[in-house]
């Protein structure tokens, strides 16, 4: 089977966001929760979008009629096959809300179809989200750390990003010592990741956390809102890149500035993948910062680098089949319709918002980068399928006055590896390489403001 890697690090599947009503006082019973999320999966399998679209709450009947839901069950299974089975399916409390998450496997993918049922039994949203443990049990998580890491150069300290309507939970890794530091907020790539950025067994930020600090770099990291508060972003008008990824960056290079210990002008934003692609936006934002980096920063259009990674994902066995073919054709029609999007269209596309894409438009993040007056240093593994090599070039050829490295052996995550990059590779647990690591605290070392 042809296994997609889901919404986190890989650009492949924007979230979907459909609206959800307020929590209500009372909790349905999880027998109840569990089976009307499970029968909205059986009903999309089956094609009966009426009886899918029955026990949605009134807002969603708007957003999201029957031939809506055609169309989006239709663009999910263009982009990660025919759908399977359900997996599975379990229930929580999320930020005051009731969910349940039903596990569904497609013929490319696994991933979560993540229901938020309101004290009636009615469906106040759902979102397509990537696989995800228990809370219990990625609290239990025991990944050993890295190599490089040094716990005693360090110490782990719980903060809170943002103080309003949006705080995030976080984690600030403080080197040992008087200080002041200089710090670097982690900024993630695309889907609700967690503050580790976890993939399978690989948690790209926690290493980046750790070996930063153990060399006497601050590292801030944090849930990122799509994932902390998911159901209610579904009903913010006009969702855009700024919602889901660039006020929340800010706002933890501020909560860095104000964080006894830390150097204010010695404050520095990484960004990986999607994140890498807004390091612009965020520079533009905030000219205080000392720095900007960007790992495996996408340099082309959002939908274009969706489509390239279908298309490789469907070649990487040397065989693309019929439905393969068909579903990739329906995908670059999605992408030609994208691309043609008048400033007064509504809906959604590609599983995002309208207003996400036209957000998009004409973003070019080298040309932006032009404008910053902050130091810059671009990173690219090498075997990167996700976003490749050409990006990287994009970036060297605008920004000649940057600072560039590239990793033979590196992947997406700068997780070492050999041969052709998959995503079968995600599944083995893996640490960023050390090399990435003394890169990036070399360059924060030369940089004084």
């Amino acid at each position: 089977m042809k296994r997609l890697l889901g919404l986190l690090l890989p650009l492949l599947l924007l979230p979907t966001l459909l609206p959800a009503q307020p929590p209500l006082a009372l909790t349905p019973p999880a027998r109840d929760l569990a089976t009307t999320a499970t029968d909205l999966i059986d009903h999309l399998a089956k094609g009966d979008f009426q009886a899918a679209a029955s026990p949605f709450a009134e807002a969603m009947r708007t957003a999201a009629p029957p031939e809506k839901l055609a169309e989006i069950w239709t663009a999910v299974q263009n982009q990660m096959g025919a759908y399977k089975r359900r997996a599975g399916v379990r229930t929580e409390k999320q930020g005051g809300y009731d969910v349940a998450f039903v596990t569904v496997e497609f013929e490319k993918s696994t991933v979560d179809f993540k229901v938020v049922v309101d004290t009636a039994g009615r469906i106040a949203g759902f979102f397509i989200v990537p696989p995800q443990q228990p809370a219990a049990a990625a609290a239990s998580d025991s990944t050993p750390p890295a190599a490089y890491v040094h716990k005693d150069a360090f110490r782990d300290r719980e903060v809170t990003v943002d103080a309003g309507e949006w705080a995030l939970p976080g984690t600030l890794s403080v080197p040992v010592g008087a200080g002041p530091f200089p710090a670097v907020v982690l900024v993630h790539g695309s889907g609700p990741n967690d503050r580790d950025e976890t993939v399978e067994g690989n948690k790209p930020f926690r290493d980046l956390a750790w070996g930063l600090a153990s060399r006497g770099v601050a590292v801030l990291r944090y849930e990122k809102r799509t994932r902390q508060h998911g159901a209610r972003l579904a009903a913010v008008k006009d969702f855009t890149v700024r919602q889901e990824t660039v006020d929340d960056a800010l706002a933890a290079a501020d909560l860095l500035r104000h964080t006894e210990g830390i150097d204010p002008r010695r404050v520095f934003v990484l960004g990986h993948s999607l994140g890498g692609m807004l390091i612009p936006r965020i520079g533009q934002r905030d000219p205080q910062l000392a720095g900007l980096i960007v790992m495996a920063g996408a340099a082309k259009p959002l939908e274009d680098i969706i489509l390239e990674q279908v298309a490789y994902i469907d070649a990487a066995d040397g065989v693309v089949t019929d439905p393969e073919k068909s579903r990739l054709e329906s995908l670059r029609a999605e992408v030609a319709r994208v691309k043609a999007l008048k400033p007064d269209a509504t809906g959604t596309a590609l599983g995002a918002p309208v207003s996400y894409w036209l957000d998009l438009h004409g973003y070019n993040p080298p040309e932006a980068a032009k404008a910053l007056k902050a130091p810059l240093l671009v990173l690219q593994g090498e075997r990167d399928y996700q976003v490749t090599m050409d990006n990287f070039a994009a970036w060297k050829q605008a920004l000649p006055n940057a600072a560039f490295h590239t990793y033979p052996k590196l992947n997406h995550l700068f997780v070492e590896g050999e041969g052709k990059s998959t995503p079968k590779e995600y599944e083995k647990p893996g640490h960023v390489s050390e090399a990435v690591i003394a890169d990036i605290a070399e360059w924060i070392g030369r940089i004084r403001k």
